[in-house]
């Protein structure tokens, strides 16, 4: 059940509404929108009936009961206002919202040498991205795959950081690792195989870092949702939601099916910013630019792209990564595609030229 509150509310009687509500053994949560303030009731409210709420004050507007299953992360629970994650890196603060500049995200599926993430940073910053993404743990299908680096890996995003300034985002596999992912992560990521290990969920929840959260190979959206929703229930609010493929009957030609249309379909179930990720979602360089662009049409708030230097030589997922040059020219073209569509024109074009790697 949610409280939406009159414009201009005095913000002591907000605070006398919530107090009144608290000893009616209800958790009571404000949402501070750009025009109203909005007061989730959380717990048993079935028996409770909304004339009751009415009654408390002249400065509601509207008592609404909200059915769905994904409470706190429900579009309605924030009266129909998105919500924005604020990050803040050395070049800056970066937002990710609906409202926001789309921000692009890009970087290589495994971090491999400190001299590699480093050089492949300074070229993404170049093309105009704010985060880099690359992996210190990597869960993969094969136990005899390359698994990642580990803490050294850390070590090695860490420099990047401070060579370039750019946020970080990498993946925590184990709720042990979470702690020594977070000193260094700006962004934490769960991956698709960990959308339901709800406790690395209320770990993450527990912790103060935003959260890339990636949907589940074989998840619904519900499903989804439902995994961010033990995150905001355990208290932290800022996640991101990111789209990376499902599963589907055919894998000859695409790695998985990039679900597109959840782009507007989460629109009208959740506040939370979408993030789609077409390297996963197709799992070939040669696919990846057509949907990076189809996303930007479809009004995604972030795009996660992996770069490599030298796809070919890459000891994880290169044949879905692409160039640093061929990301220059990715850019530019989303940022037409941007600018076509009209109501997304929030790519700035990069002048930066790189140099061939």
């Amino acid at each position: 059940m949610i409280i939406v509150m009159k414009p201009k509310t005095p913000a002591i009687e907000i605070q006398r509404i919530s107090e009144e509500i608290s000893c009616w053994n209800l958790i009571v949560e404000k949402s501070i929108g750009q025009h109203q303030v909005v007061i989730g009731l959380i717990g048993d409210t079935v028996e409770l009936e909304p004339s009751r709420v009415q009654a408390l004050s002249p400065f509601i507007e509207q008592v609404v009961r909200i059915e769905k299953a994904f409470k706190r992360v429900s579009r309605e629970f924030r009266h129909g206002e998105p919500s924005t994650v604020s990050v803040t890196t050395p070049n800056g603060l970066v937002q990710f919202g609906e409202d926001c500049p789309v921000v692009q995200i890009a970087g290589p599926c495994s971090v491999e040498s400190e001299g590699m993430i480093v050089a492949t940073a300074e070229k993404i910053k170049q093309a105009g991205a704010k985060f880099l993404r690359g992996g210190a743990y990597k869960p993969r299908t094969s136990p005899y795959a390359f698994q990642g680096h580990g803490e050294s890996a850390l070590e090695f995003l860490a420099a990047a950081r401070e060579s370039t300034g750019l946020g970080i985002i990498t993946e925590v596999m184990n709720v042990a690792d979470l702690e020594k992912v977070a000193e260094v992560a700006d962004i934490i990521q769960i991956g698709a195989r960990n959308m339901h290990n709800y406790s690395l969920l209320k770990r993450a929840g527990s912790q103060s870092k935003p959260i890339l959260l990636k949907r589940g190979m074989c998840a619904t959206i519900k499903e989804w949702l439902l995994a961010a929703e033990y995150i905001v229930a355990a208290g932290n609010s800022n996640v991101i939601l990111c789209e990376r493929g499902v599963r589907s009957f055919d894998s000859q030609y695409t790695r998985n099916i990039l679900d597109l249309s959840v782009i507007p379909v989460l629109r009208t179930l959740t506040h939370l910013p979408i993030a789609i990720d077409p390297s996963h979602g197709t799992g070939s360089a040669e696919y990846v630019p057509a949907m990076a662009k189809a996303a930007i049409a479809a009004g995604a708030d972030s795009l996660m792209i992996e770069v490599h230097p030298n796809p070919a030589q890459a000891l994880s997922d290169g044949p879905q990564s692409l160039k640093p040059e061929q990301y220059q020219e990715l850019m530019a073209a989303m940022t037409r595609v941007s600018q076509a569509v009209g109501d997304r024109t929030r790519l700035t074009p990069q002048p930066a030229v790189l140099t061939t790697v």
